[in-house]
């Protein structure tokens, strides 16, 4: 399974935009390390923002087309479409409930079946989700350590289209979320113009 593994903090940096999450990806960011910095062609700034989605939910460059051709179906404006789509990922998921303290670990969560989903075990990361579904921590894996704390710890970093359940370490996907409630610094457009000259 080809995922992406370069270093975070040193991507976020030459992206010019936290994509990993982590609070000290920016510290060591100065003027002109970041491609942002620089005077940008229309094809470059659509470049960077396609990066940018990219790198947040750590998709690689196949599936991610996959995505924009799903899109680009959706009735929705396609941009907003592209990022629901994304955000409904079960690593994605898993982040933001807060069983994870970014993407990656979330993804190895995944693989290495500490999830279910309805009560039965899906270890695909890029397993979409749909409104309803209940997404659990398995029962074995609320003894570890790292797991417990992050989802109490996370508890207060609440979404309007996640409900957590605290007592049973589980939480409810409970409605497809409005652009704006996702917590991305994304111009989605900008995507969508970028592969409409290359699809």
């Amino acid at each position: 399974m080809a995922k992406m593994m370069g270093p975070r903090f040193k991507e976020s940096r030459r992206l010019g935009l936290n994509v990993c999450g982590h609070p000290k990806a920016m510290n060591r960011a100065t003027k002109g390390t970041s491609r942002a910095d620089k005077k940008l062609s229309d094809y470059g700034q659509q470049l960077l923002e396609k990066q940018r989605l990219r790198s947040y939910y750590g998709v690689m460059e196949k599936q991610f087309v996959k995505y924009v051709r799903m899109a680009k179906k959706s009735p929705d404006q396609t941009g907003h479409a592209l990022v629901k789509i994304l955000e409904s990922r079960l690593d994605n998921l898993v982040y933001r409930i807060g069983y994870a303290s970014s993407i990656r670990q979330a993804r190895q969560m995944v693989v290495h079946g500490h999830i279910l989903v309805n009560g039965k075990k899906i270890d695909i990361p890029s397993y979409l989700c749909e409104v309803g579904d209940t997404i659990t921590l398995r029962e074995k894996s609320r003894d570890v350590e790292l797991f417990k704390d992050n989802f109490h710890n996370a508890m207060l970093n609440t979404l309007p289209y996640i409900v957590k359940d605290e007592e049973n370490f589980s939480a409810k996907y409970i409605k497809i979320p409005e652009r704006e409630e996702i917590p991305i610094e994304i111009e989605d457009q900008l995507v969508v113009e970028y592969y409409s000259k290359t699809m």
